[in-house]
Formats: structure tokens, C-alpha cells, sequence
């Protein structure tokens, strides 16, 4: 395994910072004592105080700069890259949520597409040494065949989110193959942990069970054919962005590669949801059931999303150490702390 490690002399540039991954991954390279500037324009699609929590926690650090805009503001983008000179560029800001996608289309042309654009544009005339960018899983669409490999077809997107992914990918190879960018797309396979994102299932069924109300389980019920889901815990995820940050793509052409980042071990669904009640029963010391409620499964949800991570493996070493049942564990403590629900 041959990988650089960080570079603690450069700037890092992480659009997103209030986000969940742009926090954790911002909050890793701080405690390395690299310099960190931050930008997000802090929107409500969730609970915007959770945002200025992770915001507070990284403003205690002398070497972190926020920056309140939006990267869809391009005279905002431009004036970072010219006044900071960030090195290394982890790109995290996006509309996220595939369902939002149907209520919300603008937000997802506007952040995803127009955000990502000002960024590569950006480099283009800022040259940076390393571009990594979110992609999602949800590219895959309705692929059949699992694991997920990074050679498969993703030309069949079953949302506007995924498209929206699928064109950033496209776009960074462009900017790259024109403009000599080193760009890293990570498409990213359901990450949960502590002050994770209130939309995701895990923590808005914690939310219902407190509220008193039923979750939805959108599987029919059915738990021979029951859903498989690739989750993966923040921190294995942030160390394999922290592995590739050093590590820009050296291939013929484009200086552009795609990876998966997700944790080859796909849980079912039911097998999440008790792991999740054992779990908060241990944080409050009591018995927690949820009161369930089984739905047909919606359209645009895939049986299985499940990613084969070897690419990365082979690149940085990348291979996931957290079982569901100590990530889910860790994620209970904090919800119960930080929401007072003792």
C-alpha cells in the first residue's frame, strides 16, 4: 500500500463545512493542524441548528475560516479561490435527498450543477493540486447486478439528484481532460453517526419514536425480499477522503478517477432498524420498540445498494472497520445527549 500521507502545509478548501461529512472531515484536519476554510450558506432543507452546532465546534479552532455564501454565487467562489489560494478543494456542498428531488427541483440545478460548475471553474483559473467531489450511489439507478462497480452503466438515473451526481462527474472529466485538473468523484453509499443528517431514515425514525409517532418502513413488509442498504460509518468514510486528499489521480487522459466509498457489507433493512432499537434501549435503559408501519416500497428506491470498494481498497488502503451495531451505538449516545432525552 503505497499512499502520501497529508500535507499539514496546505490549504484545504471544504464547501459544505456546516454539513455532516464536511464537518467531520473538516474537524480530522484541523486536529492535524492543516488550515481550513469552510464555506456554506447554512440552509434549512434540515434543522439549521444542528448546523451551527458543527459550525461552533469548528470555530474553535485558530486555524479554521468561515465563510457564510452560497457556491452557486460565483463572484463568491472566485474571490475565495483568489484571496485564500486553497491547494486542495473537497467539494461537499449539494442539495442532497433523492425524494426532495420530486418537491424541490431548483434547489438541485441550482447548488448541484451551477455550484459545481463556479468550483471547476474555479480551478480552471486557480489551479489546485487535488479536486475531491461528492458524487452518490444513487447513480447507479436501477442497476440489477451487485455489488455496484465503478465500471458499471450509469446511464439510467431514476431521480433528478442522481442525474444531477451523474453530470458532475461528467463535467469534472471534462474540466479535467481541457484544463489538466486532478478531480476525484466519491460516490458515497448511505453515511450515518452522530450529528449525522436529520432526513436520513435512522435519525428521523429516532425522532418519530420520540415524537410517539409510527415510522414508515417503505419494504411492503417483506422480509424475505427485504431492502439492502451498504451503510457507512462517518469516520471510515472520512478516513478514506483524508487517504485520497494527498493522492490525485495519475491515469493517461484526463487526470479524473471515480470511486466508490461505501462499506461492502450490506445490512437489511429490518436488521438496521432493531440495531437502531437496541441500541437507543442502551442509551436510555429502558426497552425502545418502534411503533412500525409497512409501506410499498417508493418509487425510485433500488432493492439493493451495495458498493464493491476495491478500486479504493487497491488505491488507498480503504477498508471499513465499524459494524452497524457499534456505529448505530456511538449515534444513540449522542442523540440522547444531545436532545436531552434522558
Amino acid at each position: 500500500m503505497n499512499h502520501e500521507t497529508l500535507n499539514k502545509e496546505k490549504t484545504y478548501l471544504i464547501t459544505g463545512a456546516a454539513g455532516f461529512v464536511g464537518y467531520y472531515l473538516a474537524n480530522k484536519l484541523l486536529n492535524y493542524g492543516c488550515h481550513v476554510i469552510g464555506i456554506d450558506n447554512v440552509n434549512d432543507y434540515y434543522d439549521i441548528t444542528l448546523k451551527h452546532t458543527r459550525l461552533e465546534l469548528l470555530e474553535q479552532y485558530e486555524k479554521f475560516t468561515y465563510i457564510k455564501g452560497d457556491i452557486s454565487d460565483k463572484g463568491v467562489v472566485t474571490r475565495i479561490f483568489k484571496e485564500e489560494e486553497p491547494e486542495i478543494v473537497i467539494n461537499l456542498a449539494a442539495q442532497a435527498g433523492v425524494r426532495y428531488s420530486i418537491e424541490n427541483p431548483d434547489a438541485y440545478i441550482q447548488s448541484n450543477i451551477l455550484g459545481f460548475y463556479n468550483i471547476l471553474e474555479a480551478c480552471r483559473h486557480y489551479p489546485v493540486d487535488h479536486l475531491v467531489y461528492a458524487s452518490s450511489s444513487s447513480v447507479y439507478g436501477e442497476n440489477k447486478k451487485v455489488p455496484f462497480e465503478e465500471s458499471d452503466f450509469v446511464d439510467h438515473p431514476v431521480s433528478l439528484y442522481a442525474s444531477t451526481k451523474k453530470s458532475n462527474e461528467l463535467m469534472a472529466h471534462a474540466y479535467s481532460h481541457l484544463y489538466d485538473i486532478p478531480a476525484t468523484g466519491l460516490r458515497f453509499f448511505t453515511v450515518y453517526g452522530p450529528m449525522g443528517r436529520p432526513d436520513m431514515a435512522y435519525f428521523a425514525f429516532t425522532d418519530k419514536y420520540f415524537a410517539g409517532d409510527e415510522i414508515k418502513i417503505f419494504n411492503n413488509g417483506d422480509f424475505e425480499n427485504d431492502l439492502y442498504r451498504d451503510f457507512t460509518y462517518i469516520d471510515d468514510i472520512v478516513i478514506g477522503i483524508e487517504r485520497l486528499l494527498s493522492n490525485p489521480p495519475v491515469t493517461e487522459g484526463a487526470p479524473h478517477k471515480v470511486f466508490n466509498i461505501g462499506n461492502n457489507s450490506p445490512e437489511k433493512l429490518m436488521t438496521f432498524i432493531e440495531s437502531l432499537e437496541i441500541a437507543l434501549s442502551d442509551a436510555l435503559g429502558r426497552e425502545v420498540e418502534f411503533n412500525k408501519k409497512f409501506e410499498p416500497i417508493k418509487p425510485g428506491d433500488v432493492p439493493a445498494t451495495y458498493a464493491s470498494t476495491e478500486q479504493l481498497q487497491q488505491a488507498v488502503g480503504f477498508k471499513p472497520e465499524t459494524s452497524i451495531q457499534e456505529g448505530l451505538k456511538n449515534f444513540a449516545d449522542w442523540y440522547v445527549k444531545y436532545y436531552e432525552k434522558k
